[in-house]
């Protein structure tokens, strides 16, 4: 879609982000003002980064305590294959290959679980590969997310009096991690004496068991939930289980080449700020805000979005950060207040930014970045390729699409401001 016909149609995204642009510019003296869907009025920079700090140690614990696991896992099997194994190359490299292998096993899992309860395939990832169903037939995608090894995504069974399969769909992956362990234990203790072999088997045993107690246990693993606390959180909470299905089907939509702003509104309803603290909840949330963004509501995304970031929630990392990238793009376009720019970004979100340099939502920010706050033009154009390269493979051709006609926003307010 072109940018005229973009910006023409009456009551679309164009038109609102004309207007937009010109409250932006009038209120540009409020300095430091923010208003919030339960909070209307003005809060200050200081008060709205307190409140963000004061979430961010609250989440800051559970980080450690997934940590703190990993390290012990990582101490146990240094300490069963000591024995076994005589060269550290050699272990860190059989616990590299039973790492790959046992990702791969764990999403097949998913996929085995969602078929036998009736999902139906959508697609299958490892690491930045997704296989994706197009038109009836298997395509090669690329697509990185931070803090995840790979994901098989499924479209949901119709609900039921509210109801619908989802414990063995999210445990699937922990369930045959922990048997396909037991077949390798079984066959070391077979086979104890064969040089390479049996501690081979060994270790793809050993970390069978690691990712099912990772992913099986509930834990929240700073940027992501893992499987057991996504079970956890959907189980006997109706509106979570509502929120599960409606995630899957916007994956679904997605799927066929439907925009977000073109899905049915009711799947889109701001949850109240108690039912939030679920992890599925806030979910919905997040898809709320993003709905609003791809509409041009960048005002209502904004506030919504400084609410969500605000509030006690279930929101994940990865959703937290990206709700701030977009928090940033709408004040680049807008007011454009280097303090206030300044205050939203941070190592934290720095370090987010670069695990995901090739996540369209992530580029489209830093493109702004470098249009309306640094303003190198050089800079832009070189992201601008990038963002253009990543698209040839990326699964969802429609999103692009949406991170194009942003893009184009922070391109025209780069125009205005020169001129």
């Amino acid at each position: 879609m072109s940018p005229d016909s973009f910006c023409a149609r009456e009551g679309d995204p164009g038109q609102q982000t004309n207007r937009f642009l010109a409250d932006r510019k009038a209120a540009s003296v409020r300095i430091g003002s923010r208003s919030t869907p339960n909070n209307p009025g003005i809060i200050s920079l200081n008060e709205e980064n307190r409140k963000m700090n004061h979430t961010k140690k609250k989440t800051r614990w559970q980080q450690y305590i997934a940590t703190g696991f990993l390290i012990m896992i990582g101490i146990i099997c240094g300490l069963v294959m000591a024995d076994h194994i005589e060269s550290l190359a050699g272990l860190i490299l059989g616990m590299y290959a039973a790492l790959f292998f046992h990702i791969i096993v764990h999403e097949a899992g998913h996929l085995l679980f969602g078929l036998l309860t009736g999902y139906q395939f959508q697609s299958f990832r490892i690491a930045s590969f997704m296989w994706r169903k197009e038109n009836g037939r298997l395509k090669l995608r690329r697509i990185s997310i931070s803090g995840t090894g790979g994901q098989c995504l499924m479209s949901p069974p119709d609900l039921k009096d509210g109801k619908m399969p989802l414990v063995l769909y999210n445990l699937g992956g922990s369930i045959v991690n922990t048997a396909v362990g037991f077949l390798f234990l079984t066959a070391y203790l077979l086979l104890p004496d064969i040089a390479f072999l049996s501690p081979l088997l060994l270790i793809f045993a050993v970390v069978g068991f690691m990712i099912a107690m990772m992913n099986g246990i509930p834990m929240r693993m700073g940027t992501v939930d893992n499987d057991g606390y996504n079970a956890f959180a959907i189980s006997k909470n109706r509106e979570a289980v509502e929120a599960f299905w409606i995630q899957l089907k916007v994956v679904e939509q997605t799927s066929k080449g439907m925009r977000v702003k073109d899905m049915p509104a009711e799947w889109f309803a701001m949850p109240s700020d108690e039912s939030l603290k679920n992890s599925m909840v806030a979910v919905r949330g997040v898809l709320a805000c993003n709905r609003w963004m791809e509409e041009g509501k960048f005002e209502e995304a904004d506030a919504h979005m400084a609410h969500l970031l605000e509030i006690e929630s279930g929101i994940v990392g990865l959703h937290r950060d990206l709700l701030m990238c977009d928090r940033i793009f709408v004040e680049l376009i807008g007011q454009n207040r280097p303090q206030v720019i300044e205050n939203m970004q941070s190592k934290q979100l720095e370090k987010f930014m670069k695990s995901m340099k090739r996540y369209p939502a992530v580029l489209r920010t830093q493109y702004a970045l470098a249009l309306l706050w640094e303003e190198d033009s050089a800079k832009a154009e070189a992201i601008l390729r990038e963002f253009d390269k990543m698209a040839e493979t990326y699964p969802y051709p429609q999103e692009i699409e949406s991170e194009r006609e942003l893009m184009q926003i922070a391109e025209k307010k780069s125009l205005l401001a020169r001129n």
